[in-house]
């Protein structure tokens, strides 16, 4: 898990979740009507980030963020005060 971009600031680089593509009684869901999850995994956090640590699942705001395709990988930027929560296994 490793990213080529180095966030600034307050900033964190994520990569969202893959939405479920299958229901849990085994129906498969077209890309249409799956929704985008909210839930990213921090790859790199920038220096003045104190709540979030990289390998955490974050809730983040959704509009407020940066999306970014280096290569065929996409990363989301977003600020620390757009993150609503970690997750917890």
């Amino acid at each position: 898990m490793s990213t080529p971009l180095q966030p600034l600031g307050d900033n964190i680089i994520a990569q969202i979740e893959e939405a479920e593509k299958k229901t849990a009684s085994g129906l498969y869901l077209p890309d249409k009507s799956t929704e985008k999850p909210k839930i990213a995994v921090v790859l790199s956090v920038g220096k003045d980030v104190k709540q979030v640590k990289v390998k955490d699942r974050i809730v983040y705001k959704s509009y407020s963020t940066t999306d970014i395709k280096v290569g065929s990988e996409e990363f989301v930027v977003v600020k620390e005060e757009d993150v609503l929560a970690t997750v917890k296994n």
